[in-house]
């Protein structure tokens, strides 16, 4: 009789293998994505953690472009024709005004700062949102990498928790990795989390499949990977072999999985966000970033409002109002929100005159978006529009500059090279600089 083998020497059977096939069907996206990562990467991204004031990043979209008139920076005081025909109210910083439609926002402005002279020159939506996502405007010559993935590159992932999410889906290309790769790309819920049947792909097990038989498919897989790697030793079979590692650690740990069961939460903290898609996108980003997700990137609503302005944002705005107060005192409360930078933005703003069909154009001239947290200041405005919002007044904010403070907070670097496929160094971010006057 020949001697027991170890199992891990072993050579598998051609069943063995077969079943191994079957790991397919155990979170198949996730799996495709972490092998994506594999293949592209070779190794595993650093893990080490970032030193800015801000551990996690929480990026509300807001697509479309909305307009800074009917948000944050309305005109009380300009002509009708530009004022438009909603009213502005009280905030509780003295002096500051936003829109009707944003009641419940007024009373955490001390909590925030607003930015009022943001501005680019990119006035399709297009190119608009690659500019907001990646820091850079478009060009025909490369693909740059939106900031999450770059987040991902530079950081990689914690608790068992993959750096980069989106929720609910991946809406623009811009939010991609560019020329860093599927490395360093986002995992996208595939589910909204306001609709009943919430179900994050990837997390649970197939019909048929427990956790038993889960951890024997584990073992094969293992299996497997000795047999071959006893064959061909390699960096890319080491970074697969990782990438295996993360996607096994993200389906058997409870506490990964718990982080998106958004149904744990109270009903109350869920009423208070709100049960639509504003209230459960955020509350589920508050979940992730407290569970240890570093970037977490969602969308709301369709803000290009060309026609009856006063309708559309009354559609939308009293959503957006109470998920976004509610996000902000909900991280304050936790103790949140100083390692939490909440940014709220979109692709530019809208024209300073209201049209013949009672809406605005696209206008990226100056647009207003918002921070908070991760060591911003509170309760302050930084630059402002002019009289009728149609150009920065003063301290006008570039895209570089943003971007610049945004990866500083969070602790990356903005002037490090990367290198793109072509061997070419390329700044993550290029001439941008940190907004000193915005940080506490």
């Amino acid at each position: 009789m020949q001697p027991p083998v170890a199992p891990h020497l072993r050579q598998p059977s051609r069943r063995e293998f077969l079943y191994v096939g079957l790991l397919g069907t155990v979170g198949m996206t996730m799996s495709d994505l972490f092998r994506s990562q594999a293949h592209a990467a070779g190794v595993t991204p650093l893990a080490a953690p970032g030193l800015g004031r801000a551990k996690s990043v929480i990026n509300i979209y807001l697509p479309g472009g909305m307009s800074h008139q009917e948000s944050f920076d309305p005109k009380i005081t300009a002509p009708v024709e530009y004022r438009g025909p909603m009213e502005a109210i009280k905030t509780n910083v003295d002096g500051l005004y936003f829109s009707e439609n944003l009641k419940e926002t007024a009373k955490i402005a001390d909590k925030i700062t607003v930015i009022r002279s943001m501005t680019h020159g990119e006035a399709a939506h297009e190119r608009g949102t690659h500019t907001m996502f990646t820091g850079y405007r478009p060009s025909p010559a490369i693909q740059y990498p939106s900031m999450g993935s770059v987040v991902s590159h530079e950081l990689g992932p914690r608790a068992d928790l993959p750096p980069y999410i989106l929720i609910p889906n991946q809406t623009t290309p811009f939010a991609g990795t560019g020329y860093l790769g599927a490395a360093f790309g986002a995992f996208a819920l595939g589910s909204d989390p306001a609709t009943d049947n919430y179900a994050v792909r990837d997390l649970t097990l197939p019909s048929g499949i427990d956790a038993a038989r889960f951890a024997e498919r584990r073992e094969m897989r293992s299996v497997v990977d000795a047999h071959f790697s006893a064959l061909e030793k390699s960096d890319a079979l080491d970074g697969m072999d990782s990438f295996y590692q993360r996607a096994y650690a993200m389906i058997s740990s409870d506490k990964a999985r718990a982080a998106f069961d958004i149904k744990a939460e109270p009903k109350k903290t869920r009423d208070d966000y709100g049960r639509n898609a504003a209230g459960q996108r955020m509350l589920l980003a508050r979940r992730l970033v407290e569970a240890g997700v570093r970037f977490v990137s969602l969308t709301y609503g369709g803000w290009d409002h060309h026609d009856n302005i006063k309708r559309a944002n009354g559609l939308q705005m009293p959503n957006f109002d109470k998920a976004y107060a509610t996000l902000i005192r909900d991280l304050d409360e936790r103790g949140l929100l100083d390692s939490t930078l909440v940014v709220v933005n979109t692709e530019f703003g809208r024209t300073p005159k209201i049209n013949a069909t009672g809406g605005r154009d696209h206008w990226p001239k100056v647009f207003s978006i918002a921070l908070a947290g991760g060591g911003m200041k509170r309760g302050y405005v930084h630059g402002s529009s002019d009289a009728t919002g149609g150009e920065p007044d003063n301290d006008p904010l570039n895209v570089e500059d943003y971007a610049a403070t945004i990866f500083n907070q969070i602790g990356i670097d903005p002037a490090k090279t990367l290198m793109t496929p072509g061997g070419r160094p390329q700044a993550i971010v290029k001439d941008g600089h940190v907004v000193k006057e915005l940080l506490a």
